[in-house]
């Protein structure tokens, strides 16, 4: 959840510039409250419940400098959005500053201890008890580095902290299960929860691996182990575009994201595609995955979770028994784990919580696990056997878009791979694809359709087979940036309950493409709620074909069966994001929500 970014350099950095700047770029990681504090021979902290906005009238830019800063982005757990809980969080000298995403389990017998001792708090959140425990061990005369190690020596839980210290020009960091990353500029240094924070100065990075510590002055970086040894990171570059962290002229993140859709598939598909010996190549899958694919098991959630429940239903066609597990509930839902399974863990960030510690648990079992995600160098990239990237870029808005068609297409070709099943109308479709999808946007009337539907009591999304996992994301987005309620159903399952609640406010979103006994029995479940005096709107590849049902049609175009779902989502997409624009939502930045979601 929450984004850290912090620097070091040879000369006091205006706050502005960077700190400022890069908690513009990590909004998305939380929005309920921000600060910053800046060390040089003191400390200045300046930290706003709300927006960005409330904190960037707060601090004085032109006089807020020094060789070392961090600052912090909130998402709320322990504690309401107000001025007190918003990070950075100090000691009762005013001469620790500590940020901190992640959560400390054992915060509240720290926070007892420390007040016995006479510490003064002023927050309610588990992240305060940290500078605390810092003064502490500064008063027993430990130096700097030695008193932030000696702090975390005590807490337990997941983290990344980034602290610093009056009259110091050092930033002190570590990372258990939850995100770090360095930036190296020369003479600067940055640190961050996430490399878009600070893409626009330098993509050459180290991703820091779980519990080990770096000391980042203006002259070096060092990283070491827990056990003390030095550690000499691989230095790596990031190929993401600085521009791709900017919204290029739309109103809102999400928007440009759903337009970016056809390159991002192109870019999941490229070198990995040959029509011309009918192959798919996807070196980063072992041939030992290969070998044992007799049985897979998906882990994810969220927007993450339906593309491999869409994955896994092209499993098992291909004759391959495979299920999907809200990654949350894998554990303890007990599901058996052998040596042969394979375990494909599904997570855009590659630092989802949840994911990661189901991914965990298989390893432990001994299965053999894969990741599926957009992010190199990410946890889950480093800690399964093997990584797939999904190649769709830096996605800013809270709302997945871009990252789900990726999703769909890479775990399409996963499928082909493990399945040794490779048809060559496939490989023909997923070559068309990105066009297709060019097609529906240039094309759409979801911006009609939601000006029709805007008032409605609720909105309901069925489909089938393929159809069923992208009905309930479609749910999911209109849901999650309108405010409205929205539920995704099987279509079939209409008649066994939800059909009790459609009326003539109650549009349902049906998904009608191909032109198999599938698409016939949802039709006929259309025909149901059309019975009922609820609007129905068609997403089709054969408008005169749903004519004698549909209020309205959004129209995709003929492709393979496999990916009918890509296109006929792109419209959904479209049709949540015009209707919570007519509502005026703040739709990057949905209440209540973030987007690399770090804590279980």
């Amino acid at each position: 959840m929450c984004g850290i970014i912090g620097y070091v350099g040879s000369d006091p950095m205006p706050a502005e510039d960077v700190l400022l700047a890069g908690l513009e770029r990590l909004e998305y990681r939380g929005y309920d409250s921000a600060g910053l504090a800046v060390a040089d021979s003191a400390l200045e902290v300046y930290k706003r419940a709300g927006e960005l906005s409330a904190l960037e009238e707060a601090v004085p830019t032109d006089d807020v400098a020094g060789p070392a800063g961090i600052g912090h982005t909130r998402w709320s757990t322990h504690g309401p959005p107000t001025d007190e809980n918003a990070h950075p969080h100090t000691d009762c000298e005013g001469r620790v500053a500590v940020v901190h995403n992640g959560i400390v389990t054992n915060a509240e017998e720290l926070r007892a201890d420390l007040l016995e001792s006479g510490h003064v708090f002023e927050s309610d959140t588990d992240t305060e008890v940290i500078p605390h425990l810092i003064e502490a061990s500064l008063e027993r005369g430990l130096d700097p580095e030695a008193a932030f190690e000696r702090a975390i020596e005590h807490i337990d839980g997941s983290y990344a902290v980034a602290a610093t210290i009056a009259g110091s020009d050092a930033v002190y960091a570590t990372r258990r299960h939850s995100p770090l990353v360095l930036g190296l500029d020369g003479e600067t240094t940055y640190l961050a929860s996430d490399v878009p924070a600070f893409l626009e100065h330098t993509d050459r990075v180290i991703y820091l691996e779980d519990e080990q510590f770096v000391r980042l002055t203006p002259s070096e970086v060092v990283i070491r182990d827990d056990d003390g040894s030095v550690v000499e990171p691989s230095v790596e570059t990031v190929e993401w575009d600085p521009e791709d962290v900017g919204k290029s002229g739309y109103d809102h993140y999400m928007l440009k994201e759903i337009y970016e859709q056809p390159q991002a598939v192109r870019q999941a598909t490229r070198g990995r595609v040959s029509e011309l010996d009918g192959s798919i190549e996807l070196s980063a899958v072992p041939e030992s995955i290969r070998r044992e694919a007799e049985r897979v098991q998906f882990v994810g959630c969220g927007t993450s979770y339906y593309a491999m429940s869409y994955a896994a239903s092209l499993f098992r066609e291909r004759g391959i028994p495979a299920a999907a597990f809200v990654a949350s509930e894998y554990e303890t839902e007990r599901v058996p784990i052998t040596e042969d399974t394979i375990v494909i863990g599904v997570t855009q960030s590659g630092e989802t919580a949840d994911t990661l510690s189901a991914l965990r648990d298989a390893n432990g079992a001994g299965a053999t696990t894969l990741a599926v995600t957009n992010v190199v160098g990410s946890s889950a990239a480093r800690e399964c056997d093997a990584a797939v990237y999904i190649r769709a870029g830096p996605e800013i808005s809270v709302a997945a878009t871009k990252s789900f068609a990726s999703q769909l297409a890479t775990l399409s070709m996963i499928a082909s791979v493990l399945a040794d099943g490779i048809e060559r109308p496939f490989l023909e479709a997923i070559r068309d694809l990105p066009a297709q999808i060019q097609r529906v946007l240039d094309h759409s009337n979801a911006r009609e359709v939601a000006e029709e539907m805007v008032d409605s009591d609720a909105y309901f999304f069925v489909g089938r087979q393929y159809q069923h996992p992208v009905a309930l994301e479609g749910a999911l987005k209109m849901k999650e940036i309108t405010y409205e309620h929205a539920e995704g159903f099987p279509a079939g399952e209409l008649k066994h309950g939800p059909l009790a609640l459609v009326t003539e406010r109650t549009p349902v979103v049906a998904l009608l493409t191909g032109t198999d006994a599938v698409v016939e029995k949802t039709l006929g479940n259309v025909k149901e709620v059309e019975a009922r005096g609820a609007p129905v709107v068609a997403v089709t590849d054969d408008p005169d074909g749903v004519d004698h049902v549909a209020d309205h049609v959004l129209e995709v175009p003929d492709t393979h069966r496999y990916l009918e779902p890509v296109l006929t989502n792109v419209q959904l997409q479209l049709l949540a994001y015009w209707t919570a624009n007519l509502l005026d939502r703040p739709i990057d930045k949905p209440r209540n929500l973030a987007k690399s979601v770090t804590v279980e």
